[in-house]
């Protein structure tokens, strides 16, 4: 069989080595022959294709499963030719037989396993011909002829990466520069007001000219926290300002701003400030939550224990006037 290439010996494991033990080799390889890494070099370009393709059929297990069959047809070849074998293809019904021997090389085996070859069927005269799109045959009547053009070997592979951003970083995006496992650093516009979840798309930075996916986790913040397009904080005041209202100011992704906060304001009582919150996926912003906490001095100063003692002498509210009644 011609072309025949023992994708074990490519990526250097054994027969029986595991799905993550494969993985694990060939993010090793990917990044050691990358083209990136290796400008000019066109030994390892064709390395890293062949590294890529190896990869694509042992990783997946149905395709395994049937490159190990096709690997024992080949050896047996001489003494048994027209070996048939079955496939366990997800979305077939039962096992359907494959005659190993329709294929007229190597590449036209795995041009069918990995799905590159596509067909069209036109009908002349109550005869078809088959053939791969985009390659002229001839046809003569009364005959059936398919024909088949290997494709080159191709690696090219969508690849999903993983970012966890600060949330300020993330509300306001612009430029951010990454490091990915195989070694490449990228400078990224990050558009504003990316949200946990989100994928962002980089063309032909994957595998082989795929393309490389971010996918955004937006870490936890100490002292905001997104409820939706709302931004929720929580922001302490003193006693005096309780009882007596007025300008505070409060931190918000745009900086600080200045909020008035009413007389007689309750611990747990929120205000709102319109338009301070993040941004959804049309533009318009949400707004933020501010929970007042009433914060109490633990060591105040003479003076103002002084005043505070004061307070107490002359005040007329007791809280606890009604609480038996």
């Amino acid at each position: 069989m011609q072309n025949f290439r023992d994708y074990y010996k490519i990526l250097g494991v054994a027969r029986d080595a595991t799905g993550e033990e494969i993985k694990k080799v060939y993010r090793r390889l990917a990044r050691q022959y990358h083209p990136d890494l290796n400008p000019g070099d066109k030994a390892a370009e064709e390395k890293f294709k062949d590294i890529g393709e190896a990869y694509e059929v042992l990783s997946e297990i149905n395709k395994r499963a049937q490159y190990d069959q096709f690997s024992r047809y080949w050896k047996q070849r001489g003494g048994r030719s027209g070996s048939r074998a079955k496939s366990w293809d997800k979305g077939r019904s039962g096992a359907d037989e494959i005659d190993f021997s329709q294929f007229p090389d190597f590449n036209s085996f795995v041009d069918q396993l990995l799905g590159r070859r596509q067909t069209r069927t036109t009908t002349t005269a109550g005869t078809s011909t088959r053939a791969r799109t985009g390659t002229a045959n001839s046809f003569r009547p009364g005959t059936t002829k398919t024909s088949y053009t290997v494709s080159s070997r191709s690696s090219r592979r969508d690849v999903e990466a993983r970012l966890t951003l600060p949330l300020e970083k993330a509300y306001t995006g612009g430029v951010e520069r990454i490091r990915l496992e195989d070694g490449r650093s990228l400078e990224v516009n990050m558009p504003p007001g990316m949200v946990t979840g989100q994928r962002i798309r980089l063309k032909s930075q994957g595998l082989g000219g795929g393309d490389l996916y971010l996918k955004i986790t937006v870490s936890v913040h100490d002292f905001f926290q997104l409820k939706g397009s709302d931004v929720a904080c929580q922001v302490p005041i003193t006693p005096s300002e309780a009882v007596l209202g007025g300008s505070i100011e409060v931190p918000t992704l745009d900086g600080l701003v200045k909020m008035t906060i009413p007389q007689g304001v309750r611990s747990g009582q929120r205000l709102r400030l319109a338009n301070k919150g993040y941004p959804d996926s049309q533009g318009r912003r949400g707004d933020q939550l501010v929970e007042i906490q009433l914060a109490i001095p633990k060591n105040p100063s003479a003076e103002e224990r002084e005043i505070y003692e004061k307070l107490r002498r002359v005040e007329t509210f007791n809280p606890r006037r009604d609480l038996l009644q």
